[in-house]
């Protein structure tokens, strides 16, 4: 389903422990409608687990999100969660894998979200 074109997921309401989104949310144009439909599927005291990188598609990706870093990509997922509402404060975590001294290493993060309730 494409989520650009109609952001509503085709769950019924509370039917979901654990909702998953892997280096996707760049790609989304309303990330906060998505999220409040991710919200509303979501058991109370469910789980959203939201991967980033930031390697993209760029010919995919919102503008915004190409123009930023890695903590300013954290700060606007956080601000969608927060304007989605009702979900307690997010996790963040850095996931990069260990590489030597002189090997790029794509950044990976993670970040985790909790139904209120």
């Amino acid at each position: 389903k494409n989520l650009n074109i109609e952001p509503k997921l085709p769950y019924p309401d509370e039917s979901f422990d654990v909702v998953t989104c892997v280096v996707s949310i760049d790609y989304l144009i309303s990330p906060i409608e998505v999220l409040k439909e991710v919200h509303r599927i979501l058991k109370p005291g469910g789980k959203v687990i939201l991967s980033q990188s930031n390697r993209c598609f760029p010919s995919k990706a919102i503008a915004m999100w190409l123009q930023m870093n890695d903590r300013q990509h954290l700060e606007l997922i956080n601000g969608y969660f927060q304007y989605a509402g009702g979900f307690k404060p997010r996790t963040a975590f850095d996931i990069t894998a260990d590489g030597g001294p002189n090997q790029y290493r794509d950044p990976m993060f993670i970040v985790e979200a909790v139904k209120e309730g």
